[in-house]
């Protein structure tokens, strides 16, 4: 039994969890939020056994997509002063962990 913990963006999440859910995986959706961005995310956990690992990750990676977002960031332009620079950065896509289960029970 393993459980895979995917970290997607926003855009992709209900696509996925409802591909998931269709394909008869059971998901738990989690909000957080990112480091890097400091922007919303959703984390999903889901349970499932050794063999359907491969479709569980098909589906997640058909269903999620990285795309470019232009964020501002500064630089120090000398003498302390700054200035916010428009930078470009890949977002979205999925990562996944993937964790052994000893034991898991539902009641």
């Amino acid at each position: 039994m393993k459980l895979a913990v995917a970290i997607l963006n926003s855009d992709d999440a209900n696509s996925v969890i409802a591909a998931l859910t269709r394909a008869e995986f059971f998901v738990t959706k989690l909000s957080t939020t990112g480091g890097f961005l400091k922007a919303g995310n959703v984390t999903i956990l889901v349970g499932l056994h050794d063999e359907r690992l491969d479709e569980a990750f098909e589906l997640i990676s058909k269903h999620s997509h990285s795309r470019r977002h232009v964020i501002p960031s500064a630089s120090e332009m000398g003498l302390g002063f700054y200035s916010s620079i428009p930078v470009q950065v890949t977002v979205g896509g999925a990562t996944v962990f993937v964790l052994d289960v000893e034991q898991f029970k539902k009641f």
